[in-house]
């Protein structure tokens, strides 16, 4: 073929050349009408882990917290003829209290069912008891019926309220994985083990319902705990409408998910639906129903769903209640003829009788509002250091375990394969050929997804056979990596391919051939239902890197993060099995919120251990991390490597690296 030369600042961007990605696209939001795919079971199987995985991630529950007492106290209470309510209040984490009241059997041999009973937002919350919804009247007819039911405070609620706000939670409590979602997923979790430690309950009977947002707590909360046998969420599972407060949209819960597939992780254990004619579940019978149905069939357990609609506006009044009675008779008391549980009259307490601090004051430890995060990062920090791992060991469960955090907090999709397409677009650009190297204009995608990567591809000519690829990503895109006068590549791109090496340059998300694309992340619960664009930029790092590094025909490949592409790069390289890893850390501070609010604000990164995390994973591969000045700590990363008796494969540089050494150092790996 005779050599065409061209010039080749026109192979890296035109301005007036953009591509087209479909993540540019508007965004998905609370509203957005949600169609539940066709699944098969071992679809449903991959899903349903990594969605369980996706909501522990989204709601702090990563890594472990360490135990502590729940330091309950139980007192004032009231006995009437067949049945007792008492006030509780316990730690659900030091100094945070969950706040409610017992409600238990009379007259009845125990051990009995257990019943979590979240409340939504009605007006006067556990206590609030009108003909649409009463919170009193299910719990006192549940202890008549047999049950011992706990219905304590959504956060900001009532007795809570004397903590905390209900409406409370930002940018800086999301990065680690905490919010108002998060705090009242605590009080569910720790609310099963109240009712498990009480001496009148069976624990392998335990049962949760509520409506609206409690209808929202319930279904997440047997999304993570198995020790929910039977369920009934009222008026909330909808394919439209996922919830209107930010207690029902903790940041990444619903990245390629909805409430529905939520609510299906309860197969095949019992569930409940119910639906009113009035409200967003109104297509519950023709909709949503069926959707999960075709999970439950699967298992085998049809028998185990069911749905009932009542005719009315947004409730949980008498109808409802009486349907949610039957069911739980059926499952947890063992009842083949439920006609006999309908609600008989009862008789609620005053105020005064109900709220656990009527009468006295928060213990003296209780946090206020504003020391919940300290306290919550102090015990996150505690739970990240006791997952380091000392040895090889070790080091294999934390890359399962904590890995597959870094992963959901990163909402970073692991593509096979085969579903990664390399294009060559029809005339956009093309071959240059030079005396002796080329530069191909490609496009790296995902089947399905519609994402774009601009790339350029240099290699040698003539072809020398299975090449080592260096990706190289800078911050700005691929042009920057040429001088704009000449059109010729710069230094570190020639000497790659001097040393027998393929070399590609990308545009990640918003950068290059992107163009500027509009996209606000403003708008209200957005990382509830989108990326951010850092972890989409992570994205297609990741995407690019298992290309080649999956293909037969290359030997290795290595990476080069550039500048804030460095951050991007160090977070992508431990999902691969890449050989070499250069990153600059641009002396970000790494033990600094206010830093990942300006670069990084993706949910739970701070929770899962950041850059901790993602340095364990790419150990004990080869790592230079260089320009981290004062600010971006590499302690804990060199000690991981120290523990494999890897040292020798990590290179610290307080100084930012120029390009002929980085060059140099990949032709020494």
């Amino acid at each position: 073929m005779a050599e065409q030369h061209y010039e080749l600042a026109h192979v890296f961007s035109d301005p007036t050349q953009t591509v087209n990605d479909a993540r540019g696209a508007a965004s998905r939001d609370l509203n957005t009408p949600y169609t539940f795919p066709n699944y098969t079971k071992d679809e449903w199987e991959k899903k349903s882990e990594s969605l369980r995985q996706q909501v522990r991630v989204a709601n702090g529950l990563l890594p472990v917290h360490e135990p502590s007492p729940l330091n309950a106290e139980i007192f004032a209470k009231i006995e009437r003829d067949d049945y007792s309510v008492e006030k509780v209040y316990f730690e659900a984490f030091p100094g945070f209290l969950t706040t409610g009241n017992l409600y238990r059997p009379i007259g009845k041999t125990g051990p009995f069912p257990g019943i979590v009973n979240p409340h939504g937002h009605w007006t006067r919350g556990r206590i609030e008891d009108i003909e649409r919804g009463s919170i009193p009247a299910r719990c006192i007819n549940f202890a008549k019926q047999g049950y011992v039911a706990f219905a304590y405070d959504m956060v900001g609620y009532n007795d809570s309220g004397k903590q905390m706000e209900h409406r409370w939670g930002g940018e800086n409590e999301a990065l680690w994985g905490l919010s108002a979602m998060a705090l009242q997923l605590q009080n569910g979790i720790r609310a099963i083990d109240f009712l498990q430690s009480l001496s009148d309950v069976d624990s392998d009977r335990i049962g949760c319902t509520g409506a609206s947002g409690g209808g929202s707590q319930t279904f997440i909360l047997t999304a993570v705990d198995e020790r929910i046998k039977v369920s009934a969420p009222v008026n909330m599972i909808s394919s439209t409408m996922q919830g209107g407060c930010i207690c029902e949209n903790a940041p990444n819960l619903r990245l390629e998910a909805s409430n529905l597939e939520i609510g299906a992780l309860m197969a095949p254990r019992p569930l409940l639906l119910v639906s009113c004619t009035g409200d967003w579940t109104s297509n519950t019978p023709t909709v949503e129903y069926p959707a999960i149905k075709s999970i439950y069939s699967f298992y085998d357990a049809e028998e185990k769903l069911h749905q009932v609609q009542v005719d009315a506006e947004h409730n949980y009044n008498l109808e409802s209640r009486e349907a949610v009675y039957a069911w739980f008779a059926k499952w947890l008391l063992g009842v083949e003829d439920t006609s006999k549980y309908n609600e008989v009259p009862y008789k609620v307490e005053s105020d005064e009788d109900l709220l656990t601090f009527a009468d006295r004051n928060l213990p003296s430890h209780s946090l206020k509002q504003e020391e919940i995060l300290p306290e919550w990062i102090s015990r996150s920090e505690s739970a990240i250091e006791n997952s380091k791992p000392s040895n090889a060991v070790d080091h294999k469960k934390f890359t399962v375990e904590m890995g597959s955090a870094l992963q959901h907090s990163l909402g970073l999709q692991i593509p096979n394969s085969s579903d990664i397409l390399l294009t060559e677009p029809n005339g956009a650009y093309p071959t240059s050929y030079q005396t002796n190297f080329s530069a191909q204009h490609l496009v790296v995608g995902r089947k399905g997804i519609g994402d774009t990567i601009p790339s350029i591809l240099f290699r040698t000519e003539p072809l020398v056979g299975h090449d080592p690829v260096v990706v190289i990503v800078h911050p700005e895109g691929k042009e920057k990596l040429i001088y704009t006068t000449s059109g010729e590549p710069l230094p570190i791109i020639t000497d790659l391919i001097s040393s027998d090496r393929k070399v590609l340059t990308i545009d990640v998300f918003g950068t290059g051939e992107h163009g500027d694309y509009e996209r606000s992340e403003d708008t209200g619960y957005f990382t509830t239902y989108n990326r951010t664009t850092a972890a989409l930029r992570i994205q297609d790092i990741l995407t690019t890197l298992l290309y080649y590094s999956t293909r037969g025909d290359v030997s290795e490949v290595s990476l080069i993060g550039i500048g804030e592409a460095g951050l991007w790069s160090f977070l992508a390289a431990g999902f691969t099995n890449i050989k070499n890893v250069v990153v600059d850390a641009s002396e970000f501070n790494n033990g600094n919120d206010l830093s990942f609010l300006d670069l990084l604000p993706i949910p739970s990164i701070r929770r899962v251990g950041d850059f901790r995390t993602a340095g364990t994973l790419i150990a004990p591969r080869n790592l230079i991390i260089h320009n981290t000045g004062d600010a971006f700590d590499t302690t804990w990363i060199q000690d991981v490597y120290r523990s494999m008796g890897a040292e020798k494969n990590i290179l610290v540089k307080k100084d930012k690296m120029d390009d002929d050494e980085i060059a140099g150092r990949i032709a020494d790996m």
